[in-house]
């Protein structure tokens, strides 16, 4: 038995130093080393044997095992090198070279836009405040002073929600302007009220280079005593200052909204031809970025605050429209097809 251990050693490691794939090597295991192979057989027979000849066979053929088991384990990290360094070579790849880091994750564009305009209003003193996307028609237009046959709703392009209305706030919707939490606002919290509103907003528009159906906005409120159009005016200037360029030249001129009185636009001088006229601000020099005006007393009055007290503006601008102007972006789409070669330049 001891003499056949030892042929078997020389035969199992002779065999194995001439193996040069894993498909062999596992063959190998299998045959020496296996549940059937003659090695598992000897160790199964020792009980047949005399106590001394048990002894002697039985430790013999254990460091037989074991060192056939070590060997395994060097042959089959050898072969595993030798087949990296072999696939290195075909794909001409230097493995002592560092490892190419992973692409990061970045904001938005709009998502940066809304972050850095709420952070010019925090700084003045604003608060950030949201409101639902499935709004009733109470806050969305009867608060704002648009009643229902009022010539206004015909642009907002309404998308109404199939749900029973209800008998005082009236038919749901997506709302079709962020003024909606205004209205909110205004009910819910008592003078003095400093906040804007960011959140999505949804028109029944069809898709092209400067209209989807649903898109960005950011409406602003400010209620209080002695409130009056030098306070909107001056808030206005500073955020067009700081988000356009401290030279950037800034118009207000008369316009009308349902739920201010009086009403204004405001316009900035045209970031491309810097107020000389082109294709862009249509040779006038100016593009328009947001409405304001002060707070119509009705909505004052429809919120439970006293119009004769307290007085107070409020602006509302297209957060898409932002960035578009700043990096002089020509389609709005590009915002929302998801494609990295775009995304990443921001």
């Amino acid at each position: 038995m001891i003499s056949r251990l030892e042929q078997l050693r020389s035969e199992a490691l002779g065999n194995l130093q001439a193996i040069g794939d894993a498909v062999k090597l596992e063959s190998w295991r299998v045959n020496y080393l296996g549940k059937k192979s003659e090695l598992t057989g000897i160790l199964r027979s020792l009980s047949s044997l005399e106590v001394e000849e048990r002894k002697i066979t039985g430790a013999m053929a254990n460091r037989l095992r074991a060192e056939l088991e070590s060997e395994l384990n060097k042959k089959r990290s050898a072969l595993e090198e030798a087949q990296l360094a072999s696939t290195a070579e075909e794909a001409d790849i230097d493995i002592t070279l560092p490892g190419r880091p992973m692409p990061r994750g970045r904001l938005h564009p709009i998502n940066q836009t809304i972050y850095e305009v709420c952070d010019i209003f925090g700084s003045m003193g604003f608060q950030v405040k949201e409101g639902p996307d499935v709004e009733w028609n109470y806050y969305n237009f009867e608060a704002l002073n648009i009643p229902d046959e009022h010539p206004a709703r015909d642009v907002m392009s309404t998308s109404w929600v199939d749900a029973a209305p209800d008998s005082t706030m009236g038919p749901m919707l997506l709302r079709t302007h962020t003024t909606s939490v205004t209205a909110r606002m205004i009910e819910s919290n008592d003078p003095p009220i400093r906040v804007v509103e960011p959140g999505k907003v949804y028109r029944y528009e069809a898709t092209d280079a400067t209209h989807t159906p649903m898109f960005h906005q950011i409406d602003g409120l400010a209620i209080d005593t002695g409130i009056t159009m030098a306070d909107l005016k001056g808030t206005l200037y500073e955020f067009a200052r700081r988000f356009f360029g401290e030279g950037r030249g800034v118009r207000f001129r008369c316009d009308y909204f349902p739920f201010v009185e009086p009403g204004v636009e405001m316009a900035i001088e045209c970031l491309v031809c810097n107020g000389r006229g082109c294709r862009l601000c249509s040779n006038t020099g100016w593009i328009e970025i947001l409405g304001a005006g002060m707070v119509h007393p009705r909505v004052l009055e429809r919120g439970a605050i006293d119009p004769d007290t307290y007085s107070g503006f409020a602006f509302g601008m297209g957060i898409d429209r932002l960035p578009m102007l700043r990096y002089g972006i020509d389609d709005i789409r590009l915002f929302y097809n998801n494609d990295l070669r775009f995304l990443s330049q921001f």
